[in-house]
């Protein structure tokens, strides 16, 4: 069986990557696990993932709290907000497909923004929560 970890980002990728706004705002297919050195802004990266026991007495569950990081090279922080916020909108409730696992819920649980690194480039974090069952 699939990791719930990695069942819930490959979903949440693949309904991310299906959404035309979201690949026009970061200007393609640049959500990662790891960005390559080449990448561009914008582009956005996996964060931390995290998953707990959420088991019943007959079913197996987990209750998951996952990222992803936004970077931008833009002045201000339109763009990596407009990326975070339209990620949040694609994900809010989404009806995804895990292998091996059920969503039964996810959500945004916080957006987070923070001033340019020595790099300039400015990060937007988006957090989630998410429950699943083993199938």
């Amino acid at each position: 069986m699939t990791s719930p970890v990695l069942a819930l980002r490959m979903a949440v990728r693949a309904a991310l990557l299906l959404d035309a706004p979201l690949r026009t705002l970061l200007g393609g297919e640049k959500i990662y696990d790891e960005a390559p050195r080449s990448a561009e802004p914008p582009f956005a990266v996996f964060g931390e993932a995290e998953a707990r026991d959420w088991s019943t007495g007959d079913a197996s569950g987990h209750e998951h709290r996952l990222s992803l990081r936004v970077w931008s090279d833009q002045n201000g922080d339109a763009e990596a907000l407009a990326i975070t916020g339209r990620m949040a909108e694609v994900l809010d409730d989404a009806d995804l497909v895990l292998d091996g696992h059920r969503l039964v819920l996810i959500g945004m649980t916080a957006e987070e923004m923070s001033k340019p690194g020595r790099d300039g480039r400015r990060r937007a974090v988006l957090r989630l929560s998410a429950l699943t069952e083993a199938l």
